[in-house]
């Protein structure tokens, strides 16, 4: 795959520039997702977090004959998550912006698909995920926006007709 270049903006933003479109992304494994997780919520509860934590930060994929496609993180949460997620996987890499991009969508379905509740647990602990979910959001593959086909994600999972972990 073709590098990844890193640019920054005159307010500390971070520009990430990606030559092919977000379904070209790698698969990752799920120990990527729980370590990207992991990072995220470890940092999120860290006192004194670092001030550069939430700075914005930009994909833009571009590929020939498209137009390109800006995925901006301006949301504090994701933007400070794509910071920790970038300590553990660099998201100058293919690996880490598929990483990164696979664990913010994922809570998105979480957040907004009634299914998606069956295969995570949140309590006073955190959260817990079951392991088939983030094996199968370690596998399917990324939309052309850069998040999941729902009915991708779900035929990953065991019982739904998909594969078995």
């Amino acid at each position: 795959m073709a590098a990844i270049r890193t640019e920054y903006g005159p307010e500390g933003e971070i520009l990430y520039l990606v030559p092919y479109p977000p379904e070209n992304l790698p698969a990752v494994t799920r120990r990527d997702l729980e370590q990207a997780f992991e990072a995220a919520r470890d940092d999120s509860l860290r006192p004194g977090r670092r001030a550069t934590d939430a700075r914005t930060r930009l994909i833009r994929f571009s590929a020939p004959e498209q137009p390109p496609l800006d995925l901006t993180l301006t949301d504090r949460d994701a933007a400070s998550w794509a910071g920790a997620i970038d300590d553990v996987a660099d998201l100058s890499t293919p690996h880490g912006i598929s990483t990164c991009l696979r664990l913010l969508a994922l809570v998105e379905v979480m957040g907004s698909a009634g299914w998606a509740r069956d295969w995570f647990t949140l309590n006073r602990a955190g959260l817990d995920f079951h392991p088939a979910l983030l094996q199968a959001a370690a596998l399917t593959p990324l939309t052309a926006t850069g998040g999941f086909a729902e009915t991708a994600l779900r035929a990953l999972l065991p019982g739904s007709g998909g594969q078995q972990e």
